[in-house]
């Protein structure tokens, strides 16, 4: 029998109610990290989802090289501000890929000593950037993303944009040697536009321990206001892995460690000029 006009929104009513009970009898499971599945696809994932899917408008290409199952080492480019594009990706990512799997982020020690940033982060998977997290969640077969440029990349200027800064001494590469992950680069366009950092005002951030306070064409001058992101339109590709297996034995020799690293960051930027070139107006369609 076809469903009458106000059966979808009693099922909806339904799960909902359903979803609070489970949540309020502790029905339901996080794992060692905190990570809690149910909540981010029912809370924190549908507001990202309007983001990127009508407000940044997002196309995400090459996701059949994200594994299918067991571990990957997801690795991209950092900008924005403030790092909307970790949230973005892993939603997206989740959104694209045939089995829905989750990004486990690696984020900065600061993200974990903000109050309700910091859980909210443990129950969206995410944990603390260090190697023995990321091996652990590797040997578990999970997906784990890291951007190595760290706080370099999201508070560079608007000046330098698309430009990959440093990536550090390669801890993220050794984390795959050691699990003998595959690396999948990634490349992201559309962040370095959402808060474009005009000018880094330094006293001011060592007075709020703070790695960079941004100047933006919005914010402060818009209070509030001016943490709406700019429209810009984004692309994602994810590139082909980068294997491992054969390396574990080099987890420790700096030379191949280097080199893997340098591989990754030269793989994303040449992706990211050729998806610049896909879009030539930052607010197109």
């Amino acid at each position: 029998m076809a469903d009458r006009p106000g059966d979808p929104w009693d099922r909806k009513v339904a799960g909902a109610l359903a979803f609070l009970r489970r949540r309020l009898s502790g029905d339901y499971e996080v794992d060692e990290f905190g990570f809690d599945p149910e909540l981010t696809k029912a809370v924190l994932h549908p507001p990202l989802r309007v983001l990127y899917r009508d407000w940044f408008r997002t196309e995400v290409t090459g996701v059949e090289h994200v594994p299918a199952d067991g571990a990957g080492l997801v690795v991209g480019n950092h900008s924005g501000t403030v790092a909307l594009d970790a949230l973005i990706l892993a939603t997206a990512l989740h959104d694209h890929h045939p089995a829905h799997r989750f990004l486990r982020l690696l984020g900065a020690d600061l993200v974990f000593r903000m109050p309700v940033v910091s859980e909210l982060a443990r129950k969206s998977g995410g944990t603390v950037a260090c190697n023995p997290d990321a091996e652990r969640l590797l040997r578990a077969g999970e997906l784990v993303g890291v951007f190595p440029e760290g706080f370099k990349g999201v508070g560079k200027l608007y000046s330098d944009r698309y430009k990959l800064q440093r990536f550090g001494r390669g801890g993220f590469v050794s984390a795959a040697l050691r699990t003998g992950t595959p690396i999948v680069p990634v490349a992201i366009v559309g962040g370095e536009e959402i808060y474009p950092m005009l000018a880094d005002i330094k006293p001011l951030a060592r007075l709020l321990k703070l790695p960079y306070f941004p100047v933006t064409p919005t914010f402060p001058w818009l209070g509030p206001l001016g943490m709406i992101p700019l429209p810009s339109k984004w692309l994602i590709e994810f590139c082909p892995p980068i294997p491992t297996a054969h390396l574990t034995d080099s987890a420790d020799d700096p030379l191949v460690v280097f080199n893997l690293a340098d591989q990754v960051r030269e793989t994303i930027q040449q992706t990211l000029h050729k998806l610049l070139e896909r879009r030539p107006d930052p607010f197109g369609p």
